[in-house]
């Protein structure tokens, strides 16, 4: 469904003039300046040199140059000179382009050369192509009656560099990002909730995770009322919450270990409810469940890293329908804490949702809860979507998330959580309006609204994707829909010490 087939050979020697004449589409990296003499003496460097001087380049490159060598393979080659200081963000979004160059001509091999850089820069450079590479190549879903061709190519050789990890943690976060796409691409009435928990069931089966799905039924007996709320009006009652577990393969040597729990809004399509979208804003609205597809992309990925703590993952799947049964504004509905909830408008349902399922989250008294929401119109206004928001009842933790995002290449930006902006969701005749009637600065208020339902002294990290779709693609990534989250959590995870710090 969206795995990633290619084979990758490794050699710490540049290439020969034989290998470039061997293979018949390349990606070259070379240092600043231009003129380094690592260009010169490289087979065919000459060529190269005069290709880029022609088109008055200098310095470092944020566009391939792209040229033909006159051998027998007619080698398309596309090279940059690279900065050693770049940013994350710009390496990947060169990479995207590089690697753009080969997929268009839909390479069977693809020859990769790091040359002229330090040992470990070499393998920041690799990793930033292969992840570009990688994110090519995951197939998305496609219903045209002509299938088009993998974009990707079925071998990778890299040059300049070998190590003994064999770059198998950009793999998994690739695997993770290319779930996640995929599943956010399908159409509403090819995945609705219950077609969703068919595709759970198999990948629990498959990665021998713990399932279970609490539907409506349940729910009711546990009274969640809050997500039931937006369950209500879809004429198929087969909304829920499903819990995924992984157990580490050594969990016996870490018997007690909290959990971390990660929980993902899936809504599989929005409406809006009685408070209709228009047109314009509903269209797309099929990707309104990305939250729960990158939280189960991030534990597909730390499965395959065999990551050391157990996980669970609580993905919120319903369909925010419009009809006689609908929730509707002035309505008062009870959550499974207790807390009752004033409605206000019904295109906030993913609060909704949340809310309960962050309950049940809690009581299984996890280390840390991390949550993703395509939650906010706000945050999509105030940060575009090259950033997401980011929200944490630690504030202490916000450097962390902030500087997971530089390293990560998928950038966030921290917003405030203060306790005054409660004051728009003081309700009269309930514990808490649902969000303000006015709508200002919804995107805190949804966080102040979500941290509500937070079990005492959780560590809690919220995530608005405001990038989540993004035109053209974003960083390495080429999908207008991006699978955002998954490479910056596991980076957080595996690099940013976060479970020690909570």
């Amino acid at each position: 469904m969206y795995g990633i087939d290619i084979r990758l050979s490794m050699r710490e020697s540049g290439p020969s003039r034989a290998d470039l004449d061997r293979v018949a589409d390349w990606i070259l990296l070379f240092p600043v300046p231009p003129e380094a003499r690592e260009l010169r003496k490289f087979p065919w460097g000459e060529l190269l040199l005069h290709r880029r001087g022609r088109k008055g380049a200098s310095g470092a490159d944020s566009e391939p140059v792209v040229t033909d060598l006159p051998n027998p393979a007619g080698s398309r080659v596309a090279f940059a000179h690279v900065r050693q200081d770049t940013t994350e963000f710009d390496l990947l979004t060169l990479a995207r382009k590089l690697v753009a160059v080969s997929s268009k001509r839909h390479a069977e091999a693809l020859g990769i050369a790091i040359v002229g850089f330090s040992a470990p820069d070499r393998e920041r450079l690799a990793e930033a192509v292969l992840s570009a590479v990688y994110a090519a190549a995951a197939r998305m879903p496609s219903f045209k009656r002509k299938p088009e061709r993998p974009a990707g190519p079925k071998r990778v050789e890299l040059f300049g560099i070998k190590v003994v990890h064999g770059f198998r943690r950009t793999r998994a976060e690739a695997e993770g990002n290319a779930l996640a796409r995929h599943l956010s691409v399908l159409p509403s009435n090819r995945l609705t909730p219950t077609e969703y928990v068919k595709v759970l069931r198999e990948l629990s089966a498959k990665r021998g995770w713990k399932f279970e799905f609490l539907d409506t039924k349940a729910l009711a007996r546990q009274k969640a009322g809050a997500f039931l709320a937006v369950a209500q009006g879809s004429p198929v009652p087969d909304a829920g919450i499903a819990r995924l577990q992984y157990v580490p393969p050594r969990a016996g040597r870490k018997g007690g270990v909290k959990p971390l729990a990660l929980v993902g809004k899936g809504i599989c399509y929005d409406t809006g409810g009685v408070n209709l979208k228009t047109q314009r804003h509903m269209y797309g609205m099929h990707g309104d469940m990305q939250g729960s597809a990158v939280a189960l992309g991030i534990l597909l990925a730390l499965t395959e890293l065999k990551f050391p703590y157990p996980v669970e993952c609580w993905l919120a799947l319903a369909m925010n329908h419009i009809g006689p049964e609908a929730y509707k504004p002035d309505d008062v509905v009870t959550a499974a804490d207790g807390t009752s909830i004033e409605i206000v408008h019904t295109d906030a349902e993913g609060r909704m949702v949340l809310a309960d399922t962050l309950v049940f989250a809690s009581r299984r008294k996890p280390r840390l809860i991390l949550d993703f929401a395509t939650l906010t119109g706000a945050c999509v206004y105030s940060l575009g979507t090259s950033y997401s928001g980011v929200f944490s009842n630690r504030d202490a933790l916000l450097p962390v998330l902030v500087d997971t995002g530089r390293r990560s290449g998928e950038r966030v930006w921290p917003f405030p959580l203060d306790e005054d902006y409660d004051k728009p969701l003081e309700s009269d005749i309930a514990d808490v309006r649902q969000c303000a009637v006015e709508g200002e600065a919804d995107h805190i208020l949804a966080a102040r609204f979500l941290k509500r339902f937070v079990g005492e002294g959780i560590d809690w990290i919220h995530v608005d994707l405001a990038a989540s779709r993004h035109k053209g693609g974003l960083a390495h990534v080429p999908t207008d829909m991006t699978g955002f989250g998954v490479r910056w959590a596991v980076n957080l995870l595996l690099d940013g010490g976060i479970l020690e710090k909570t």
